[in-house]
């Protein structure tokens, strides 16, 4: 059964960094694109970053890029979003997935 757990959120300062983790098991997780999303109070999911199975493309949406970074170890089955210049309107719950499987989301909250 394929499980995802990410790791890593908490409560930071505007500016700050933080860098979550997604650690997968019981699937084969090389050969899957991943991606971050994140879900802010009383808004719809959206897309946050992706990459491929390689780690050789990666893809960030125009709201994060050049702050957040997503990267993966696959000897790990780990995806990695490194998250800098933190801004209170990136606090939301992130979730990384793959094909049609979801962790339960890490909880990101940036004060101001």
């Amino acid at each position: 059964q394929v499980q995802l757990v990410e790791s890593g959120g908490g409560l930071v300062q505007a500016g700050g960094s933080l860098r979550l983790s997604c650690a997968a098991s019981g699937g084969t997780f090389s050969m899957y694109d991943m991606r971050w999303y994140r879900q802010a109070p009383g808004k719809e999911r959206e897309f946050v970053a992706g990459i491929n199975w390689s780690g050789s493309r990666t893809n960030h949406a125009d709201s994060v890029k050049g702050r957040f970074t997503i990267s993966r170890d696959n000897a790990k089955n780990t995806v990695y979003l490194q998250l800098n210049s933190l801004k209170p309107e990136d606090t939301a719950i992130y979730y990384c997935s793959y094909a049609s499987h979801w962790g339960q989301g890490t909880q990101v909250t940036v004060s101001s």
